[in-house]
């Protein structure tokens, strides 16, 4: 592996950390300082704000074509309002292994999207993976251990829901893709996202009690905010543009390891063996719906 590889695979890889301990982080500060709705416009807006100030250190054509701009709703709709409001409320209801394991129902859904939208032939290998997954995903679900107070139904189904909405933007957001760099997409999604998620929480961000954030409040929404929003996408990015989507997307499946290891650490959080088994099944699944993807 020469230099430039090494760089690109240990920034992609810090990408996915960052998204990984985002659950963590997410959990420690909602609801018990503020909503998660709030969260989000923090997320959002500042996210759009350094996004846009990368564009004065390096200038380039900030416009898009008029017939795109319906896709980027769509995308901005799918891969930052749905999916970010959702993920963030589905963590604050769920317990962080829970919400980072079914996070990796997204490359399953996104084999049955493109099987209905895209006609992919759904071969053995993918049906096979599609079965284990979602039996891993219903395992979580449905089968809760005593000593997981944290995990909610509602909160996986919101997980689970999230995930299919990023699904569906990594399926949209393709062609845009091909015809503008990525961080030139990300900053027009991250646009029309901001204008969808600010006017939902304005309202609960104004309601926030800041004499009660303490100083590890203060991280957690600073991790939250730039580290695993910011710099996670921006690092995501670097690596699809340099190692291609197919590596980078086997980079996802150290999420759950990280968000597994923190858990534990810091919020004393069992690894039960309902979870071992589910985890199991859910990352058989999704190597198996990959595997022709990832022999090519």
């Amino acid at each position: 592996m020469n230099t430039n590889n090494f760089k690109a695979h240990a920034i992609l890889l810090t990408g996915n950390f960052l998204f990984g301990v985002a659950v963590v982080a997410i959990k420690h500060i909602t609801p018990s300082v503020m909503q998660p709705i709030a969260l989000n416009v923090f997320r959002a807006s500042i996210a759009l704000i350094l996004f846009w100030t990368m564009f004065l250190f390096k200038p380039s054509k900030a416009s898009i074509n008029k017939k795109d701009i319906p896709l980027f709703i769509v995308c901005a709709a799918t891969g930052v309002a749905i999916n970010q409001i959702l993920f963030v409320q589905g963590t604050s209801l769920t317990s962080p292994i829970h919400a980072a394991l079914l996070l990796l129902v997204t490359p399953i859904v996104i084999t049955i999207i493109a099987a209905w939208l895209l006609k992919e032939k759904i071969t053995i290998n993918k049906a096979a993976g599609l079965i284990l997954g979602i039996a891993g995903a219903s395992i979580l679900i449905l089968i809760k251990n005593y000593a997981d107070k944290e995990s909610t139904m509602l909160g996986d189904f919101l997980i689970i829901i999230n995930a299919i909405s990023y699904a569906f933007y990594l399926v949209l957001v393709r062609p845009l893709m091909k015809t503008y760099s990525p961080i030139h997409v990300t900053r027009w999604v991250f646009l029309f996202g901001a204008i969808m998620i600010i006017p939902l929480g304005i309202k609960d961000v104004l309601q926030i009690n800041w004499s009660m954030l303490m100083w590890h409040h203060w991280a957690a929404l600073a991790f939250s905010v730039i580290g695993a929003t910011f710099l996670s996408y921006l690092f995501v990015m670097y690596g699809l543009e340099k190692l291609g989507s197919t590596v980078t997307g086997t980079y996802m499946y150290t999420q759950p390891v990280f968000a597994t290891i923190a858990s534990i650490i810091l919020f004393n959080e069992k690894l039960t063996l309902t979870k071992i088994v589910a985890a199991i099944l859910i990352f058989c699944g999704v190597y198996l719906v990959n595997k022709k993807r990832l022999n090519n």
